[in-house]
């Protein structure tokens, strides 16, 4: 195991290996090695945790530059003491490192108001396969126009180079916060609040939906909408009254439990830790198209209901499989986004990859056209 102390050294052991052609196992903290497809047998194995520097922060600017091996925790503290976040919430973020984070395109609650790693990274370093340091974007929120190619790297699983330094910009913690949980007896009058909600003044930072499979987690046995107000103090009192008139009830219910957003974020993890031979499947969609994928889902399910991204939870990865195979041909974008190690081989991570995906691999071929790097990461298929 190689594990580079800065970026110089990440390029180097790069370029050495692939100068010999040996094949490359690139990761992090490994925190997210259920996710996505297994890497396959490599030579030489590169961990970037060493590389775990803040290099330059700058508050009032709004800016950190930090390297792709700190630990995500260690960020968010640091952040913390000058009320300021990267407000990202990946899963595993107890354990897992700001390149993981990025290269795995990690997100949360927040997604709806915040966006992706796209919208909130401005500059990124990372190593080639030819040694080289390549420097994308800088430390303003605002860079000359051009091939972005720090955005190649979000969602590549290691795939095409080593993230080496990632640059954010930073967003100021709200003044005040309150949560609501909204209980439905149905979907279609969940996914009608939804829409109310979304339609009105209010702009919740975020809006989750749990089917009455999962809700048990949370103490309820109904369709739940939880929505996350922020802002000032007076906006987020606006929140009670607004959602009682959408609602049409004379009190909306505001008791959640204290760490009601910190167990969605950790809903996957959790549930992987519960459950040896469960797997998660990912399903895509547009708002509209989100009542039809959560209505699909017999096991417990949540979705971003304010971005249409929604996660299906199997016991069984066979169970999962079989699900996936059936929305595939009711022409849902889906993949199986955590399984077993040891049945990834066997599953059809991603079954369905789009018009694109002959872009992707021409993209890889560009980075790694001997195929050397992190092979079969990217759901078996790259």
């Amino acid at each position: 195991m190689l594990a580079p102390k800065n970026s110089t050294e990440l390029a180097q052991a790069l370029g050495d290996s692939a100068a010999h052609g040996r094949t490359i196992t690139l990761d992090g903290n490994s925190s997210k090695r259920l996710m996505a497809g297994a890497s396959e047998p490599a030579d030489v194995a590169i961990s970037t945790t060493a590389l775990d520097r803040v290099l330059e922060y700058e508050p009032h600017d709004l800016t950190i530059s930090v390297e792709a091996g700190l630990p995500w925790r260690e960020l968010t503290r640091l952040l913390a003491a000058n009320r300021q976040m990267v407000p990202l919430d990946p899963p595993f973020a107890e354990s897992a490192t700001v390149g993981g984070v990025v290269a795995s395109n990690s997100s949360g609650p927040r997604r709806r108001f915040y966006g992706t790693a796209r919208d909130l990274i401005i500059g990124m370093r990372f190593a080639t396969l030819e040694g080289k340091l390549v420097q994308s974007g800088g430390m303003v929120v605002k860079n000359v126009a051009g091939l972005d190619m720090a955005k190649l790297m979000i969602g590549s699983f290691g795939t095409l180079a080593a993230i080496a330094v990632v640059n954010f910009k930073l967003a100021p913690a709200p003044d005040a916060e309150r949560s609501f949980l909204l209980p439905f007896r149905l979907l279609d009058e969940a996914i009608a609040a939804r829409n109310q909600v979304l339609a009105s003044v209010l702009q919740p930072v975020a809006i989750d939906l749990l089917n009455p499979a999962a809700t048990p987690f949370f103490g309820g046995d109904r369709w739940l909408l939880a929505v996350r107000a922020a802002g000032n103090a007076a906006s987020v009192r606006r929140y009670e009254r607004e959602l009682a008139h959408i609602t049409s009830r004379l009190a909306v219910e505001s008791e959640c439990p204290e760490r009601l957003w910190s167990d969605l974020e950790s809903f996957t993890p959790r549930f992987l830790r519960e459950n040896a031979d469960g797997a998660v499947v990912r399903v895509s969609c547009t708002l509209k198209e989100l009542e039809g994928v959560m209505a699909a889902f017999e096991v417990p399910a949540l979705a971003r209901a304010g971005s249409g991204v929604c996660y299906g939870y199997f016991e069984r990865h066979k169970a999962a499989a079989s699900w996936v195979s059936r929305a595939v041909a009711r022409g849902f974008k889906t993949v199986i986004e955590f399984s077993p190690q040891e049945c990834k081989h066997s599953l059809e991570l991603w079954p369905a990859p789009g018009g694109d995906f002959e872009i992707m691999r021409r993209v890889k071929n560009l980075f790694d056209p001997s195929n050397l790097l992190n092979r079969g990461r990217l759901y078996g298929r790259i």
